[in-house]
């Protein structure tokens, strides 16, 4: 999510304007694609055109922002999507039917900030995280019977849940976006048991954690550190835990700072840039392949290229950009086929 400072959801808050708002190792070497193998080497240096589809939300008059983030494809292949600073009353939670280039409000509450959007693989139901309260929401697919799963601190302080991963058995990973205390990093990594709820910190002192996304294989997950400019490695143990962690990609961002992640099938990571709107693309082994560009005569008034979900089974990606002049969706080609790991979080 492009970084919101508390103080300012906090100060919507004060305002009464949104009511509620307050390693040790490395990828083992049986992993290394070599070069000879990189199905998309060639595309090094290439730019992805993006092309409008349609603008979907204005600045809102209570908030003075929109901020489109969580792009998700439901069952029947609408898009799904939140605005982070939508005030209660107007939707923040929309669903797009990207074929008619129409949408329709799915949900509004009077206290949520929802920054990321994922279906879940063992309800079918829609997850979201509350940036500003700390809670994880599900709703059913069509937005009614809204629940709240998981709430409350977790290791004695409280979270500021920015983007989600599930696994393959339902169980949430979480982006503990908390940014720094006292000059401190104090951003996590959280693992939320979709049976037990128990939460567990599988990483702390990050900074300003943000995007999370599982490889392709689903052995580790991609996390991006929004203060750093820094995507890290964390491979996985096969029970939920981290066996290591590394730093695999420095983002040479310039103004430009890294927000989502999303993955293809190929494993190529497509990292998102809060300042910019554009979206860095990497192979899995930290070859910059690619930078998606929107057009510049469109840029002006846009200041983020803040997620993006590929449609699964295909190379159509649709990328959520925001700004003064609004909140929009873009599409482009990507460079490998959609699977879960490329549809939202």
């Amino acid at each position: 999510m492009q970084r919101l400072p508390i103080r300012c959801l906090a100060g919507f808050a004060a305002a009464g304007l949104l009511a509620a708002l307050a390693g040790c190792g490395t990828t083992p070497a049986s992993s290394y694609v070599s070069p000879g193998d990189r199905t998309v080497a060639a595309a090094s240096g290439r730019t992805l055109p993006a092309k409008k589809l349609m603008r979907l939300t204005e600045v809102h008059a209570q908030t003075g922002m929109t901020l489109l983030e969580g792009p998700t494809f439901d069952e029947t292949g609408r898009l799904v999507v939140v605005d982070v600073t939508a005030p209660a009353g107007e939707p923040k939670v929309i669903r797009v039917d990207v074929r008619r280039k129409t949408s329709e409000g799915l949900h509004t509450d009077g206290t949520g900030a929802y920054t990321s959007a994922q279906f879940g693989p063992h309800d079918g139901r829609l997850y979201l995280t509350d940036f500003a309260t700390g809670r994880i929401v599900s709703l059913a697919p069509d937005g009614g019977d809204p629940r709240t799963f998981f709430s409350g601190e977790v290791d004695g302080a409280p979270m500021n849940p920015d983007d989600l991963a599930f696994d393959p058995e339902g169980n949430l990973y979480v982006s503990d976006s908390r940014g720094y205390r006292q000059g401190k990093a104090q951003g996590r990594v959280v693992r939320i048991d979709h049976m037990t709820k128990e939460a567990t910190v599988l990483a702390d002192g990050m900074a300003a954690t943000n995007g999370i996304s599982f490889d392709e294989n689903y052995r580790g997950l991609w996390v991006s550190e929004l203060t750093e400019n820094r995507i890290s490695y964390f491979l996985l143990d096969g029970k939920g835990a981290v066996a290591s962690r590394h730093t695999a990609v420095r983002v040479d961002g310039g103004v430009a700072q890294t927000d989502s992640i999303a993955v293809d099938a190929d494993g190529n990571l497509y990292q998102a840039l809060h300042g910019r709107p554009a979206m860095a693309v990497y192979d899995r082994n930290g070859e910059r392949l690619a930078t998606v560009e929107v057009p510049a005569a469109d840029a002006r008034g846009l200041e983020s290229a803040t997620n993006v979900a590929i449609a699964p089974g295909g190379r159509k990606a649709y990328m959520t950009v925001s700004g003064p002049a609004g909140g929009y969706v873009y599409t482009f080609e990507a460079l490998a086929e959609g699977i879960r790991q490329s549809n939202g979080g």
